[in-house]
């Protein structure tokens, strides 16, 4: 059948499954809207704010559905609005694929209305992108664009295609997805030999990070954990992973982690880290991380080893067929010298509550675990609530706590957890932020509303910058620049505004009300919780240093 390059894109998305896009429209860009007008009884596009929200969006849906992200944007402003985004999505290895509408292709180069090179401007943050201006390539490019984002470590694709090729047209065959490139292989020698490590050694420690989310691995990891009896301390990427209540989880490791989980790190004589990258979140001193330690790497990225930090083995392939080979290799063992030491770590850490009755985010978060279920999605933005919400919800499942964790995009939230919430419409979706994330894109308010989403926005609200404000007390003596922005906003208010309901909490029972009432809602909620300025998350804590002195009694 001949189509023209509009209908080529909108075939393409259902040959690949798609029936979610997110996005906006402009000039160069009317021909591929018209177009899923058309369409719109199979693919559903879902009008953002702000192309920013609209790539968070898609980032969102794909992590909580584990599908490919699309979004689109016109040409110019459009396509620059969707950076942040598609970085967010690449520093974090979330499946995704942005298509972008360019000025005709007579117009290339000649600094015409809203022209810009985006593939060149997205390089550095793309796996692969492609620029379409000859017909011939829309569909191969497309068809590789989704292979490419959902084959190995997934991450964000983009596909630019000229005004004109979105007019032309050409014959089209509807063809299943492209199979995705195969999974580096994984040698027996490799796996007999760490298997070796793990059964010899008497201080083990597993550090996990997102790669066994994104291979779909936890059942796997906990087997191996179990049977070995292997403490584990898991990244941001990783909430989720290993049962909140599993007494081998130490939580989260690295610079806002737990006590027991840096401790451990620092006391092994084997780290297993699997599917992680040793981040400078984590290992903050590279050349002093796990000096106690052998290192044993599993990565399915190439580069990912020995880039960070030194290793001892390393295996390159996916985790979930590392670990499901390696089981049958380990003993059964028990640690119980280790496992008394490590677990007395955790249980000597407490959270100290004032005695009145002001709202702790412990508190609010232990509220928000307590009346809901553990198919509750956790979307955060970035910053001290970030924090505390990684260390305090009750994680029992892997990829229902998304955040932003490589790139560290404040505004990431409301739009990730409009993503979700399209993606997952059977669960609750909870929106974890604070004023000072939540300003910057409250803006997709209007989208939540328009499709009518049930997402309950839960804001911290200490009236600073929370995280640079504590970095500035601790290290500037309190010399707090720009850090106090004295904003007025009325979170209630605004919410009525857009078509919300708000709500405001001060103490526990006020919290506690707010949430009934959220919960029975039929749309977005927001709740303005107050909580004072001086709660700071744990201070930095180096992997490779004491930390009795961040043990609190």
């Amino acid at each position: 059948m001949k189509l023209t390059g509009s209908q080529v894109v909108a075939e393409v998305l259902l040959d690949h499954g798609v029936d979610t896009v997110f996005g906006y429209p402009g000039g160069t860009a009317l021909n591929i809207f018209d177009e899923l007008y058309k369409y719109s009884d199979r693919i559903k596009h879902v009008l953002t704010a702000h192309e920013q929200g609209a790539a968070h969006a898609a980032d969102g849906y794909a992590r909580a559905t584990g599908k490919v992200g699309v979004v689109f944007s016109t040409s110019g402003p459009g396509a620059t609005n969707l950076v942040t985004g598609i970085a967010t999505a690449f520093m974090d290895s979330i499946p995704m694929v942005a298509i972008t509408a360019n000025v005709p292709d007579s117009l290339i180069g000649r600094d015409a209305f809203q022209e810009i090179c985006i593939t060149g401007v997205t390089l550095p943050i793309t796996k692969h992108n492609f620029f379409v201006n000859r017909i011939e390539d829309l569909e191969p490019a497309l068809r590789e664009a989704f292979k490419i984002a959902n084959s190995g470590r997934k991450g964000p694709v983009l596909v630019d295609i000229t005004k004109d090729v979105t007019a032309a047209s050409i014959e089209y065959t509807n063809k299943p997805p492209m199979e995705l490139k195969p999974l580096p292989s994984i040698e027996k020698e490799e796996i007999a030999s760490i298997a070796k490590l793990i059964n010899a050694a008497e201080k083990p420690v597993a550090y996990v990070g997102g790669g066994v989310v994104a291979s779909d691995a936890s059942k796997e990891l906990v087997a191996l954990l179990e049977k070995a009896d292997i403490p584990a301390a898991y990244t941001l990427m990783a909430a989720g992973v290993i049962g909140y209540d599993n007494e081998l989880n130490l939580g989260l490791v690295g610079m806002h982690g737990s006590v027991a989980a840096n401790r451990a790190m620092d006391q092994a004589d084997l780290i297993i880290a699997l599917g992680a990258r040793f981040s400078d979140r984590v290992a903050l001193s590279p050349d002093k991380f796990g000096r106690r330690a052998k290192i044993v790497h599993v990565d399915i990225d190439r580069s990912e080893i020995n880039k960070n930090v030194m290793t001892d083995k390393s295996c390159i392939g996916d985790v979930k067929e590392f670990l499901e080979a390696v089981l049958p290799l380990v003993e059964s063992k028990q640690h119980a010298e280790w496992h008394e030491r490590v677990v007395g770590w955790r249980a000597k850490e407490r959270v100290v509550k004032a005695p009145d009755c002001r709202l702790h985010p412990k508190e609010i978060i232990d509220i928000v675990c307590d009346m809901t279920d553990e198919n509750t999605l956790y979307v955060t933005d970035v910053g001290q609530h970030q924090m505390w919400a990684a260390q305090f919800i009750k994680h029992n499942k892997a990829k229902k706590f998304i955040t932003s964790g490589g790139l560290g995009t404040m505004g990431f939230g409301y739009g990730a957890a409009i993503g979700a919430q399209m993606g997952c419409p059977n669960d609750r979706v909870i929106h974890i932020t604070g004023d000072g994330s939540f300003h910057m894109n409250l803006n997709e308010a209007c989208t939540a509303i328009s499709q009518n989403l049930p997402i309950i926005t839960v804001i911290m609200n200490n009236k600073v910058l929370g995280m640079v404000y504590q970095w500035q007390t601790i290290f500037y003596e309190k010399r707090y620049s720009n850090t106090t922005p004295e904003r007025k906003t009325d979170f209630v208010k605004l919410a009525e505004a857009f078509g919300a309901e708000g709500y405001r909490a001060e103490t526990p029972a006020e919290f506690e009300e707010a949430m009934k009432k959220a919960l029975q809602a039929d749309g977005p909620v927001w709740i303005d919780c107050t909580i004072s300025r001086e709660e700071r998350v744990l201070p930095m804590i180096p992997a490779n240093k004491s930390v009795e002195d961040m043990i609190i009694d």
